[in-house]
């Protein structure tokens, strides 16, 4: 399984973390799960951090099953439309920048 990670670091404008939450699940959420190929969607809104840790008050995560789906999901208009909708929200909510990281992920079962 192929994840790709979006970070956004920086800050949610003063006072807006909850209209900013809200814009994600509503606008942003939708076009993020239209991606073909897509077999997951995940966001997490930061409550805390080490101090020290960057600014990353969220952080999306869209699981692939392979390459290809990832290289397919990429390409593709819905892909575009989402950069649109994502662009419209941080302009109205959050100062700084994203980042992307793919990974290779193994998931495992708590306890021994």
């Amino acid at each position: 399984m192929i994840t790709r990670y979006a970070l956004f670091e920086g800050a949610v404008a003063e006072g807006a973390e909850t209209a900013f939450r809200a814009a994600v699940l509503a606008e942003l959420v939708p076009a993020w799960r239209a991606f073909p190929g897509a077999v997951a969607v995940r966001v997490a809104f930061a409550d805390g951090r080490d101090e020290g840790a960057p600014a990353i008050p969220l952080i999306l995560a869209v699981d692939y099953p392979d390459q290809a789906a990832l290289d397919a999901a990429l390409a593709s208009p819905e892909r575009l439309a989402s950069r649109a909708a994502t662009e419209r929200v941080t302009a109205r909510f959050f100062a700084g920048r994203i980042h992307h990281h793919l990974t290779d992920a193994h998931a495992f079962s708590a306890g021994g």
